[in-house]
């Protein structure tokens, strides 16, 4: 049924799905390619004390670029690229889930807010072991003070593929048993969940303004490349505390969302749940904008060849 806002939304049945999945695998690891630094930094400096190590988000750019090279900001990056199968995931959860929303309601944000909530469990279920480890290797070099764990002297040399990863599997294993891959899985939900569930509203909601503000021959593509950082923006605001919580509670170890949360308070007051907030909003802007661009673009090229001319830009 016609959306009856000015930007048309495609929606899953009007999807070509081998097209949808060939182009989205590349999309995704696209993205992740091009966040990856500012991922590294913000857990950095979410989990340091106070100003300890970093100054602030450009202060710890130079100051790892300097000391570990190119190379230190993609620490773990090849771990962290198994989150392509939870980025697929998520996608199609989300694809799904407001297709089974839209037999109840015809409101795009109810659609949008559930289909959002909905794929970030999927994912999140996904990806925290994922998560776990790559956290644990980015925080190797100038950070490896502030993690629990070390790499042995033997996996500091690149010598086996995936050699530092094992090391760290094992050391997680032998402290923690597998419930240590899924620490801070319930503080992952608490921040990702209204994270995406605020986003996807967000969105649509910034792209419809933009397009009665705008010139009729404007673009949709670019009113939503415009929506996607505005959308971003606001949902890392509301959910950084969270998410500040979550990055000690699983780079240190720690079991309880409340007590980590107090000590945080405690120690560097409210201020310091806006740690890494300048980081994240810098990650998730380029982030937005790929993801945006790059989704929509993508839903566009795979649009049923029948429905084609039927779409107007």
């Amino acid at each position: 049924m016609q959306q009856k806002r000015n930007i048309q939304i495609i929606e899953w049945e009007d999807l070509d799905k081998r097209k949808f999945y060939s182009f989205g695998v590349f999309m995704t690891m696209t993205i992740r390619a091009t966040v990856y630094p500012a991922t590294l930094i913000r857990t950095r400096l979410q989990v340091q004390r106070g100003k300890s190590l970093y100054n602030g988000t450009f202060d710890a750019f130079f100051k790892i670029l300097r000391a570990e090279g190119i190379r230190g900001l993609y620490r773990g990056f090849m771990v962290n690229s198994f989150t392509l199968i939870s980025g697929q995931a998520y996608i199609t959860t989300y694809e799904l889930v407001r297709k089974y929303v839209s037999q109840y309601t015809k409101d795009n944000t109810v659609k949008s807010l559930v289909a959002g909530g909905s794929a970030s469990l999927v994912a999140q279920s996904i990806t925290i072991p994922i998560d776990v480890v790559s956290q644990q290797l980015m925080m190797q070099g100038q950070g490896e003070h502030l993690s629990r764990f070390r790499l042995s002297s033997d996996t500091t040399k690149p010598k086996k593929v995936f050699g530092q990863t094992r090391n760290i599997m094992a050391q997680i294993f032998a402290a923690d048993g597998f419930r240590g891959f899924y620490r801070g899985y319930f503080a992952s939900l608490l921040t990702y969940i209204p994270n995406s569930a605020v986003w996807w509203p967000f969105y649509h909601f910034y792209a419809e303004q933009l397009s009665i503000l705008a010139p009729s021959d404007c673009p949709h593509l670019i009113l939503q490349g415009m929506a996607g950082p505005l959308a971003a923006a606001t949902a890392s605001t509301v959910t950084n505390p969270m998410d500040v919580v979550r990055a000690r509670i699983q780079v240190e170890g720690r079991t309880s969302v409340m007590e980590t949360f107090r000590q945080l308070i405690k120690e560097e007051g409210f201020w310091g749940l806006t740690k890494g907030l300048s980081a994240r909003i810098i990650s998730s802007t380029p982030t937005a904008i790929v993801m945006v661009v790059g989704y929509e673009a993508l839903k566009k090229l795979s649009l049923r060849p029948e429905l084609v001319d039927s779409r107007h830009w």
